[in-house]
């Protein structure tokens, strides 16, 4: 494996002795992921990231559930460099080459199966409306977990949801010892976004940045409260992100560098200790 800060660990080592956090920072661009990095504004989050910040990468769709689909199958964003680039985790298929000794492979068509397979406890705390179970559509991704919530306060509309799916998570961490995968897709990025900044009539890059703030105090508790359980290996990455007038597209859904360059991370948190990258 390449000797840099976003080399993958053993996935083998990992996956049962570890739980597993993977966080969605649902629509969250890259570039504006990296600029409050650099401008020390991610306290909580900062803390865990390489000397370099984020990495950037490109995501396998441009909207939430297509991004989703491929993740829970092991396509997480993929490195933005040419190459053939490690995966850490992969659903079985012939002809994969994006596995190595490091990759945990598995036979399940998606990851909460196979790590339920292997006596995780899978939770799913949703935020965008892919998540919400109140349609048919809304429910396909909650139902690969063993248990899903979602409520107007965890959703996009709520000022406080990251707040509200950070305490729901912990104490759904907290109500078994069995080891756990926590899913979380934060919603508070996506638009609506301009109640996180004062005065803001219209979303922008700005209240994106905001609502990016936010989001990271937001995340403190939950991080302490993986300490204080168990070692946890974390996963932190965008979904796509999302055009503010760049070329005359808005939103997402399309195939446009803002939507497809997303921030990732990953790290890990040792028990009853601070966080750190993982070399």
């Amino acid at each position: 494996m390449p000797d840099n800060p976003y080399s993958i660990p053993d996935m083998h080592a990992i996956v049962g002795s570890h739980d597993i956090v993977f966080i969605t920072l649902d629509t969250l661009r890259y570039d504006v992921a990296q600029a409050l990095y650099e401008a020390g504004e991610l306290p909580v989050l900062g803390r865990f990231l390489p000397p370099g910040g984020w990495e950037r990468r490109h995501s396998p769709a441009t909207f939430t559930y297509a991004a989703h689909q491929a993740f829970f199958a092991g396509f997480l964003p993929t490195p933005a460099a040419p190459g053939r680039h490690p995966r850490l985790f992969a659903s079985a298929f012939a002809g994969s080459e994006t596995t190595s000794p490091h990759t945990w492979t598995f036979q399940e068509a998606d990851l909460p199966a196979a790590l339920a397979a292997r006596g995780y406890r899978t939770i799913c705390i949703g935020g965008v409306g892919f998540f919400n179970k109140q349609t048919a559509l809304g429910t396909v991704l909650p139902n690969l977990f063993q248990e899903s919530h979602w409520s107007a306060g965890m959703g996009v509309a709520s000022r406080h949801s990251t707040q509200q799916q950070v305490k729901l998570a912990i104490a759904r961490l907290q109500a078994s010892e069995q080891r756990a995968f926590l899913f979380i897709n934060v919603a508070a990025l996506h638009t609506p976004n301009r109640a996180y900044l004062p005065g803001c009539k219209a979303d922008n890059l700005e209240s994106h940045a905001a609502a990016l703030r936010y989001v990271d105090g937001a995340l403190a508790p939950l991080f302490a409260a993986c300490a204080a359980r168990a070692p946890t290996f974390v996963i932190v990455c965008s979904d796509h992100g999302s055009a503010y007038g760049e070329d005359g597209y808005r939103g997402h859904r399309v195939a446009h560098d803002s939507v497809w360059s997303v921030p990732y991370a990953h790290f890990m948190i040792k028990h009853s200790q601070k966080a750190v990258s993982v070399p």
